[in-house]
């Protein structure tokens, strides 16, 4: 049993979300943010959810596997799909990258094009690109997560807004037919959005394994997606729900 309309207002959250940061309950619920952290403690002990850093999310989730980890995983599919993706891009290009695993691929692939102007908010991706072939970098201020090298934030979302893009390059964390594109953390599908609203093409780069799967975030309708790059054709649900949002598929070879 919960033990008080508090728990039950945050886990009814939880339920909509699957995870939410301290800051955000705190300003939904009209309390602190240390009052949060005492109910949180309280679910976790009655094992309804896991709190993380900064948050919590309901316990079926689980955490998202490491950038490390998540770099091993697939590395081959990644790779492919990430030569596809510098393929469409010509050397000029303008291009938003944000933190995945498959977008640090797409950086080392870019590494063969000229000229690029790069906004992003991963360091391994502006590590990758900056200094190379004429490119111009600009990275996202604010705090760095250590296990990824993401910069989040108020500072960050600043930045960004102050740029117009041809191309934003987007990882995710799972694609299905019923929920589209899909994210794991909320301040990751925050920056996706402002990608999404200040480019003029948008690529999501993701590797068959996302199919089918789910998370906990919607990052946007798949209607304000253009393009999906993968390396194996998507199933027939998947593949016509991206067909009626004119979602177009390139599947590397």
């Amino acid at each position: 049993m919960l033990s008080g309309p508090r728990e039950r207002a945050i886990l009814e959250r939880l339920e909509e979300t699957g995870t939410a940061r301290v800051e955000d309950l705190a300003g939904a619920l009209g309390v602190t943010g240390e009052t949060i952290r005492r109910a949180l403690k309280r679910l976790e002990a009655a094992g309804r959810i896991a709190r993380v850093h900064g948050g919590a999310h309901l316990k079926d989730w689980g955490p998202e596997p490491t950038f490390a980890q998540r770099m091993q995983v697939n590395p081959g599919a990644k790779r492919r799909i990430a030569e596809a993706v510098a393929r469409m891009l010509p050397d000029g290009a303008s291009v938003f990258l944000d933190v995945g695993s498959t977008t640090a691929y797409v950086a080392q692939a870019l590494r063969a094009r000229r000229e690029l102007l790069v906004v992003t908010n991963s360091l391994p991706v502006a590590q990758a690109l900056a200094g190379v072939n004429g490119n111009r970098v600009f990275m996202a201020g604010g705090e760095l997560r250590a296990h990824d090298g993401g910069a989040f934030g108020a500072e960050a979302l600043d930045f960004l807004r102050q740029f117009r893009v041809g191309h934003a390059i987007l990882s995710v964390a799972a694609v299905n037919a019923e929920g589209g594109f899909l994210l794991q953390d909320l301040r990751e599908a925050e920056f996706s959005r402002a990608m999404i609203a200040r480019a003029e093409t948008v690529i999501v780069a993701a590797d068959a394994a996302k199919f089918g799967h789910s998370a906990p975030i919607a990052v946007a309708p798949p209607q304000a997606f253009h393009h999906l790059v993968t390396e194996a054709a998507p199933t027939d649900s998947l593949a016509a729900m991206l067909a009626a949002a004119g979602v177009r598929v390139t599947v590397a070879a």
